[in-house]
């Protein structure tokens, strides 16, 4: 439907314009606002996968990794990875998932055990910032990050039960170290898998970044998180969660982390409710840009998304439960 005229002024318009128009200026305005900031971080992202992945390369080439390895295997065997993968698991909690990523594309895993390590990396990455976030949103900060951690091994034994061990396409980038005779070798498939991983990785960057600033330019997140309220409740959550939950979902605990803190001292949400809130998204944030990460290198975004909301679910209704026994037995006490 057209709506009344415009006009064009110094190459604005002035006026109302048709929704066609409209929605091909958010479309621009979202690409002008996105695409800087995605720029600069295609160049943070070869800053770190570059150099770490060239230093696992290293470590691996010299055996380091091999001896490493064998200090936490029989932890890592009962979820069903090898000890190498430590590596994987240890600089996620310290870093942004793409640190990870950069040392996963220099070991020779198959999909199952990539699988199972990242779902560890997805609940436990970036842990020193994201729980100094949600201890200001009503957590404390020793046990978020115990809890996280706990999670990620109790997911990934839970994974190595159920996880078929056939079926499973080989990932993108391999690299057997008996096959790498020479040191030239090495640099040849650590430069192959490298600019590999970031040239997906930075394709996936710029599609979210560009998908957040349409989202914002539309005003969709406040109409979309009105309509996930019923699914707050299945979650176990509080109504007045929904847009926190879509926040942290879409744009990540760092970020999210504001709006939760922002609508505490407004007192939209109680301490409870947020503790209660923080711990789903422990499990269970950043759904789409870390969701894309992993699919993007052949990970079943089936195991990603349903594993991480089941274990979600369980974990607050388990709090409930075990709240309402507490408050059950405690006033069955006062009684007597």
């Amino acid at each position: 439907m057209i709506r009344s005229a415009s006009v064009k002024i110094n190459g604005r318009w002035i006026g109302p314009l048709n929704d066609k128009m409209h929605f091909r200026q958010h479309l621009i305005n979202a690409f002008r606002k996105s695409s800087p900031k995605a720029f600069r971080t295609a160049l943070w992202l070869l800053k770190i996968i570059l150099p770490i992945s060239f230093a696992v390369r290293l470590l691996q080439y010299f055996g380091v990794i091999g001896r490493m390895a064998e200090f936490v295997q029989p932890l890592f065997s009962q979820v069903g990875l090898p000890g190498e993968s430590a590596i994987v698991f240890i600089t996620s909690i310290f870093s942004p998932l793409y640190a990870p990523l950069a040392v996963l594309s220099s070991l020779s895993l198959d999909m199952r055990e990539i699988t199972i390590l990242a779902l560890m990396c997805l609940i436990s990455h970036n842990m020193i910032v994201e729980c100094s976030v949600q201890a200001k949103t009503g957590s404390s900060w020793g046990g978020i990050f115990v809890f996280r951690l706990v999670m990620s091994f109790v997911i990934a034994a839970f994974l190595n039960y159920v996880l078929p061990y056939e079926g499973y396409r080989e990932p993108l980038f391999i690299w057997e170290s008996h096959e790498v005779e020479s040191f030239g070798e090495m640099i040849k498939a650590w430069f192959i898998s490298s600019m590999t991983l970031t040239g997906i990785l930075i394709s996936v960057v710029f599609g979210l970044m560009f998908l957040h600033r349409l989202l914002e330019e539309l005003c969709w997140l406040q109409k979309i998180a009105k309509r996930l309220e019923p699914l707050m409740l299945f979650f176990g959550l509080p109504r007045n969660s929904a847009f926190m939950w879509l926040v942290g979902n879409v744009v990540g605990l760092t970020y999210g982390g504001a709006i939760m803190m922002d609508a505490i001292e407004n007192k939209d949400i109680t301490f409870n409710e947020s503790r209660r809130l923080n711990l789903h998204l422990a499990v269970s944030h950043s759904m789409i840009e870390d969701t894309l990460i992993f699919v993007s290198v052949g990970v079943s975004v089936g195991w990603i998304l349903c594993t991480r909301l089941f274990f979600a679910f369980c974990v607050v209704w388990f709090v409930r439960l075990m709240t309402y026994i507490y408050r059950t037995q405690l006033n069955t006490l006062r009684i007597k």
